[in-house]
């Protein structure tokens, strides 16, 4: 079977592994998102993809803006799919690349369709509490994510789980479903897809950076489901008092570990407080107020500095408990 493989994330690049690891299984050519700005000197850089690929030694790659550009269009023509391989692309395909492989397009999404079509499935289903997800592999339409269900695999979510652990072992779960849907395909023994239903589609939209400032008047449960599921991006972040901003510098604290406390040590006094405020310190961390209780900060990163342990942080940074708050802006 011929495949031209589009993705550009990391877990593309697991995916990818996965197909080029199955006999009888061809990668004729690879579309990836152009090379963008990276790091603190902003150098071209190609995406985790594409760098996989060229590992590889698949050279036969383009990095188009627009894939749907007829000088790529005629590209993915002349490599002649017989199917079109696509994990988290980044870029809509329309008509003339769907109808051009005699299998179409096939995508792995990780989630459990029709719940959290869209860019960010794995940080909608840690922000909503789930215990379980999973991947979709489908075939492609016209539509965002609601083709026709080829095959699917459960994932259990952990307490401990943030962004970036479950994404892991999805791409890992996803490649091999991904790779073997394809060999099944190739082999005619798939069994018959599956519709969605669309009445029970979620959504699970773009992620914005400014997402992770953190609203303290929110549930601590809440704080701490914000926080697994925008690790490593966005990050969770919240302002220091203005007396310890330094010039050009704005304050800026990313939250990298929360922890709750045990009944006998929260103080019933605390709950006078406004949400923000620090109302204790502690050898682990400051202890700061949210809208149902309080939250431990366990591990910090303030703006221009090194990740740091609450104890630490605070020994740079006196905060005063009852006195100063952690703002949103």
């Amino acid at each position: 079977m011929r495949i031209v493989f589009m993705g550009s994330s990391q877990a593309s690049a697991t995916c990818l592994r996965a197909v080029l690891r199955l006999p009888g299984l061809q990668v004729v050519g690879v579309v990836t998102q152009p090379d963008r700005p990276a790091g603190r000197g902003r150098d071209l850089t190609p995406c985790p993809c594409r760098k996989y690929a060229s590992e590889r030694g698949i050279l036969d790659c383009i990095t188009p803006e627009n894939v749907n550009a007829p000088e790529s269009v005629e590209w993915i023509r002349a490599r002649k799919p017989d199917v079109i391989a696509v994990v988290a692309f980044g870029q809509f395909l329309k008509d003339e690349i769907l109808n051009m492989p005699k299998h179409g397009c096939v995508n792995c999404h990780f989630s459990l369709l029709p719940k959290y079509r869209g860019a960010s499935p794995v940080t909608a289903a840690l922000l909503a509490g789930d215990e379980l997800t999973g991947i979709s592999v489908i075939r492609m339409g016209r539509g965002m994510d609601d083709g026709p269900i080829l095959r699917k695999a459960v994932e259990p979510i952990y307490s401990d789980d943030t962004g970036d652990t479950l994404m892991d072992r999805l791409a890992i779960a996803g490649g091999v479903t991904f790779a073997k849907t394809l060999k099944m395909l190739d082999a005619g023994t798939l069994p018959p897809p599956v519709a969605q239903e669309d009445a029970k589609a979620t959504y699970a939209y773009k992620i914005k950076k400014t997402d992770g400032l953190i609203n303290w008047k929110k549930r601590s449960c809440d704080i701490e489901l914000l926080l697994r599921a925008y690790t490593p991006w966005p990050g969770c972040y919240t302002f220091l008092p203005n007396r310890f901003r330094r010039k050009g510098n704005t304050g800026r604290v990313v939250i990298t570990g929360v922890d709750f406390l045990k009944t006998e040590q929260i103080d019933p006094s605390w709950r006078t407080e406004l949400p923000g405020t620090v109302v204790a310190t502690t050898g682990r961390g400051p202890v700061v107020r949210t809208g149902d209780g309080v939250l431990l900060l366990t591990s910090l990163k303030a703006e221009g500095a090194r990740e740091l342990a609450g104890g630490d942080f605070l020994r740079g940074r006196a905060l005063t408990p009852r006195v100063d708050m952690l703002l949103d802006g």
